[in-house]
């Protein structure tokens, strides 16, 4: 196939702490017009729902949105949402995400969600009548409960105090007022997420992904029993029963909420960002994909992005092969195929210092990627 006629999609999604996936993209392009000047590259940067989901919208044309909102700790953070026609993109880690707790400090008990709920309410106000909410990368484990609480909901002890923010106070909860709960019934919510954790239990919010924020094991075992007590108080309230839900245990049982007070639907993220990102309309012509994150390992094969293009691209056009790069790979070519991955190429097999791998992911990215087209277009 004469390369100046077809062309390659380009769809990574970000090396996290390194490269935005944008950045990702523009490097990898870089790297196939040396190889192949005037080869055709269409660069589609992805993400699955966390860190990045903005900026993949935005590359995709849609509206970048910035307001302040209470960050994961009550100060004022500015984060931003996209927006295209009757349709938001919400971003959780950009209101509650743990870049931004102020100097890094962990706050496993006291974060809060609330920032992502002023999100919602200003899409609401915006017009959206579809809300995609990514889930991940948050510093909170409350369940949703800031998130409900921006929406106008009410979290009261039982003297009828109104609970402090976080997930340990929950412990206290004792009724929820919601009779000043802001009404989406006009607004369809989406919860885009890589994970189908319940609420509670050893595979639960506060067991699985507090550590990752801070907690101690004494932390687990209070905002275990701070959830417990949300979802049996939530579940009167409304008259419904969610905590086992697949995904309610994401993003710190932000999924929890999302079911619960916004009756989300919940689908793997990757696949509801492709869907919006238009990806399968690229495809034709395409005579190869290039995908990637910044580690390819066991967690790839279950819904993150490389996997989702991957799969992607066998539904719409079978007969286009995909190829990975990234930082590091440690799966086997066996792994890599059964994720329909011809080939990965990682920066750590042309520089073993993980070190400047980082510092020059850029440059050398741009090595690897010619490396990929002398093996895969100009053969």
């Amino acid at each position: 196939m004469n390369s100046r006629m077809s062309c390659v999609l380009i769809a990574p999604d970000k090396f996290k702490g390194t490269l935005t996936a944008a950045q990702v993209a523009a490097h990898v392009a870089a790297g196939l017009e040396r190889v192949c000047p005037g080869l055709r590259c269409v660069q589609v940067p992805v993400a699955d729902g966390g860190d990045g989901t903005i900026d993949a919208a935005q590359a995709a044309g849609y509206r970048r949105v910035e307001l302040e909102v209470r960050g994961p700790t009550g100060r004022p953070t500015t984060a931003a949402l996209a927006v295209r026609d009757e349709t938001a993109i919400i971003e959780s880690a950009q209101a509650s995400g743990l870049s931004k707790l102020p100097g890094g400090v962990a706050a496993p008990l006291t974060a809060s969600s609330y920032g992502v709920g002023e999100l919602i309410g200003a899409a609401v106000r915006m017009g959206a009548k579809r809300i995609v909410l990514g889930l991940g990368g948050v510093a909170c484990t409350d369940g949703g409960a800031g998130l409900v609480t921006a929406l106008g909901a009410r979290l009261l002890d039982e003297s009828g105090a109104e609970l402090p923010p976080g997930g340990a106070a929950l412990a206290r909860l004792r009724r929820i007022d919601i009779s000043g709960l802001k009404d989406l019934s006009g607004t369809g919510v989406i919860a885009a997420t890589d994970v189908d954790n319940p609420l509670l239990g050893e595979r639960g919010a506060a067991a699985v992904y507090a550590p990752q924020k801070g907690a101690s094991a004494e932390d687990v075992t209070v905002l275990e029993d701070g959830l417990s007590r949300w979802a049996e108080v939530t579940e009167r309230t409304l008259g419904r029963g969610v905590r086992d839900d697949p995904g309610a245990g994401a993003a710190g049982g932000l999924g929890f909420a999302a079911l619960a007070f916004l009756g989300a639907r919940m689908r793997p993220g990757i696949e509801l960002l492709l869907d919006l990102l238009s990806f399968a309309g690229h495809l034709p012509g395409a005579r190869l994909v290039i995908t990637g994150e910044g580690a390819l390992d066991t967690q790839t094969l279950h819904g993150k992005a490389p996997a989702g293009v991957a799969r992607a691209t066998a539904a719409a056009a079978p007969g286009v092969p995909v190829v990975a790069v990234a930082g590091i790979c440690s799966l086997t070519a066996d792994q890599l195929r059964s994720a329909n991955i011809s080939a990965a190429y990682a920066l750590a097999d042309i520089e073993p210092d993980l070190a400047r791998c980082r510092e020059q992911a850029g440059p050398l990215l741009e090595d690897l990627t010619a490396r990929l087209a002398r093996d895969w277009i100009a053969r």
